[in-house]
Parts: C-alpha cells; sequence; structure tokens
C-alpha cells in the first residue's frame, strides 16, 4: 500500500536475481550499480527503452529507482504488465 510519508510505492525484486542498475532505459546504457537479491525499488517514473525478458515477462518498460537510475520492469514486481507510475519525462 503507497504510504502518505513516503509518497512513492516500492516493489520488489524478482526473487533469487541482483538487478542491474543501468544509467538510462535500455541494455546499452553503462551498468551503474547492482541491487541485492531482495531489495526493493521506488517506481518514480517509467518509460519505454529496449524490450528485455525477465522472470515477469517480457517488456519494453523502464523503471526510474532514483536520479538516472534504471531497472527493467521485467524484474520488478509491480503486478501488472502495464504502466504503474506516470511516464518519465
Amino acid at each position: 500500500m503507497p504510504s502518505a510519508s513516503t509518497g512513492t510505492q516500492r516493489y520488489p525484486v524478482a526473487p533469487g536475481y541482483e538487478l542491474n542498475v543501468r544509467s538510462g532505459p535500455g541494455t546499452g546504457y553503462s551498468i551503474i550499480d547492482v541491487l541485492p537479491q531482495g531489495a526493493t525499488v521506488p517506481v518514480n517514473c517509467q518509460t519505454p527503452g529496449t524490450q528485455v525478458s525477465g522472470p515477469y515477462g517480457t517488456s519494453n518498460i523502464w523503471d526510474n529507482i532514483g536520479n538516472g537510475r534504471f531497472v527493467s520492469d521485467a524484474y520488478v514486481k509491480t503486478g501488472s504488465d502495464g504502466y504503474v507510475a506516470p511516464r518519465c519525462g
């Protein structure tokens, strides 16, 4: 449930996966961090990018989890195959 105090809902990364954080919405952007197994991420906004196949299907949606930090939505359990946050932009 979203919390009024934090404003941004957090979602779990797929169990058993470490997740690459990239500098932009696609696999062509550099990896700037790796999230550990069991991490949760805020989804500030979402944007289309490189299509990626992961444990939650194939998606071209990328989640912005911080300033200049993006992860593939195919590895984040948002409960939806579509957008769950505003478009970045």
